[in-house]
């Protein structure tokens, strides 16, 4: 069972993140007195029974955004288990009313992994753009997000982290394998030697060890990536919330007690990062409580080709959100060499009216 007052102060960034209504989340909020079982007031319940109403008021989108945040932080019951079901089932409806977005899937290690898509042609092949969240963020978090990636010029598509939402991948050090798998199974519906990697938080580190091993991969995109000093210094690991602890075991499959020792050969070295040809760019935060200032130093000191935002904010800059979310499709187009240079300037437009 997690602890509920740091449940509820994490969950508020990704409420922040799908633009849901304050007034309306923090009372919800308030409604929750316990993280156990499925009844009234409990985590999954009340999320739930917020995403039901919205079904019933029309809102699709919304409500499959409020059963997400029901299984959050991971499934741990029968409670958040329905409500990842419903997150999917309604997300499923309402892309119906957007036909343009069609599922996929991919094998993965044998195993099979369901993507959301959109602008795949054999006829016509786009560039790849492939968007992946955290640890705590399925796809339906993210893929409303695939018509936008299409207006660009792009063939969008939104993968799950191994083990979140319908993933039936287990966390492991060769999870990198994830975007190779997916550029091989996409290759004759997209222009796959220019595949670009959106990789929010713990998927930077999937996607930088991708790119040291796969030279299709032509440039990421993070935010607040861990990189090495994460899973190497004790000293850090023990300040580090227990939400991302037990996250990061549920996914490996180990005990809480056990995560850091399992992960610790994970570190991407100096040398691995200075053998990085491709451009890097990323959203930092200096009072992130997840990854170490020490892992954004690396970054500085060995990426030959870097760009960094940096917040004066926690992990994920949620209070940034604005300025992020049009910064990160920008960083991606000016890696693209053949992207308009009209929707460059409207993007760089946009990212001086989010800063003020």
């Amino acid at each position: 069972m997690n602890d509920l007052l740091e449940l509820k102060r994490f969950v508020v960034a990704h409420a922040v993140s799908q633009n849901l209504p304050a007034d309306h989340y923090t009372a919800l909020l308030d409604r929750i007195v316990t993280d156990r079982g499925d009844g009234p007031g409990s985590w999954a319940r009340e999320w739930v029974d917020a995403g039901e109403a919205l079904v019933t008021a029309g809102e699709l989108l919304a409500a499959s955004q409020y059963f997400t945040l029901g299984r959050f932080p991971f499934v741990d019951g029968p409670g958040r288990a329905h409500a990842l079901t419903r997150a999917i089932e309604t997300f499923d409806q309402w892309r119906a009313g957007v036909p343009a977005i069609e599922p996929r899937t991919v094998r993965v290690d044998g195993q099979p992994v369901r993507l959301w898509t959109i602008g795949l042609s054999a006829a016509a092949p786009r560039p790849l753009l492939i968007m992946s969240g955290g640890i705590v963020s399925p796809k339906e978090q993210w893929a409303a997000v695939l018509p936008q990636l299409a207006a660009f010029g792009f063939a969008g598509v939104v993968v799950d982290f191994p083990g979140v939402g319908e993933s039936p991948l287990r966390l492991t050090a060769e999870s990198w394998r994830l975007f190779p798998a997916i550029v091989d199974g996409l290759g004759f519906e997209a222009d796959v030697d220019q595949t670009y990697l959106l990789a929010l938080s713990f998927s930077g580190h999937l996607a930088i060890r991708a790119a040291l091993h796969d030279p299709r991969i032509r440039g990421i995109v993070g935010n607040g990536p861990p990189v090495h000093d994460f899973y190497t210094d004790r000293v850090w690991q023990d300040k580090v919330p227990a939400i991302t602890r037990d996250t990061l075991a549920q996914l490996a499959r180990v005990t809480p007690a056990e995560v850091y020792d399992h992960i610790r050969d994970w570190a991407i070295t100096d040398d691995e990062l200075a053998g990085l040809s491709i451009p890097l760019a990323a959203v930092v935060a200096r009072q992130d409580e997840i990854i170490p200032p020490a892992d954004v130093d690396r970054l500085r000191r060995s990426v030959a080709d870097l760009t960094l935002v940096e917040h004066d904010d926690v992990h994920g800059a949620p209070t940034h959100l604005a300025e992020t979310r049009v910064w990160s499709l920008l960083a991606v187009l000016r890696m693209w060499p053949d992207a308009p240079d009209a929707v460059i300037g409207q993007l760089e437009a946009a990212v001086a009216a989010a800063r003020g």
